[in-house]
């Protein structure tokens, strides 16, 4: 008989081996001393964040990742959206990324925000034959009104929060990399990003998921990866997961 194999389509995110590491300079004056002409001594170690990482994540899961500040969770977040890369270990994405990872930073501040929409959107392989259709649901659910046709330098914190979230979850991706940013603008407007991001979910949309509210991670996420000190120390259905952290916890 045939030995069954795993289907790698339906496989979202594959990550094999990963480990990454960060320079660490304990002398803060280092880099000055460098350009000086190397005076004093070099203080810097290698620190860890996340130490020999797998994990696959099927399509349609809404995965969050749970742990302390500084367990690696942002850290592997980050990896998946290629905003920085591995030492080690190797990562595949099968599926177009829309990222809520430091939204806006791809913004021109000079742009209005209407003209942001497209260059944003560049970003994430969308021409403007792919835009023009979707601008108008971009701008209504970003409630910015004649202020779309403002440059993005005169926006709020708020504003700027409100066009890049409507962007990133307008952009017809299939997996959604997501940490801390469901709480933009107002509480009208949070309702609106937390039903959004439900709708989402009932597409079957792949979901990746950071966040320190418990009551969010239970909405959203079918299963939860605990990860602590750099290692995935529990992987299993959200509940459970969230059970033992908060016990250790305290």
């Amino acid at each position: 008989m045939a030995k069954k194999t795993k289907n790698k389509d339906d496989v979202a995110i594959s990550v094999k081996n990963v480990t990454k590491e960060f320079t660490v300079y304990e002398d803060k004056s280092y880099f000055l001393k460098e350009k000086i002409g190397h005076l004093g001594r070099n203080k810097k170690r290698k620190h860890v964040v996340l130490k020999d990482i797998s994990v696959d994540i099927k399509r349609g899961q809404s995965v969050a990742l749970i742990g302390v500040n500084g367990c690696g969770k942002s850290t592997l977040l980050k990896l998946l959206n290629k905003i920085i890369y591995p030492q080690k270990g190797t990562i595949e994405i099968n599926g177009k990324v829309s990222s809520m990872i430091e939204l806006g930073a791809g913004f021109n501040t000079d742009f209005t925000g209407r003209e942001n929409i497209y260059f944003n959107a560049s970003m994430y392989g969308l021409g403007k034959k792919d835009v023009d259709p979707i601008i108008d649901k971009i701008i209504e659910f970003s409630e910015l009104g004649d202020f779309i046709e403002s440059p993005v330098r005169t926006y709020s914190s708020g504003m700027y929060m409100r066009l890049a979230f409507s962007i990133a979850v307008n952009v017809q991706a299939e997996i959604l990399l997501i940490d801390e940013i469901l709480a933009v603008g107002d509480a009208h407007f949070q309702a609106k990003c937390l039903n959004k991001m439900k709708e989402l979910k009932a597409e079957g949309k792949t979901m990746v998921f950071v966040s320190h509210n418990t009551n969010q991670i239970k909405s959203f996420c079918d299963r939860a990866l605990w990860i602590k000190k750099g290692e995935i120390v529990m992987d299993g259905p959200t509940e459970e997961v969230l059970e033992k952290y908060i016990e250790e916890q305290g």
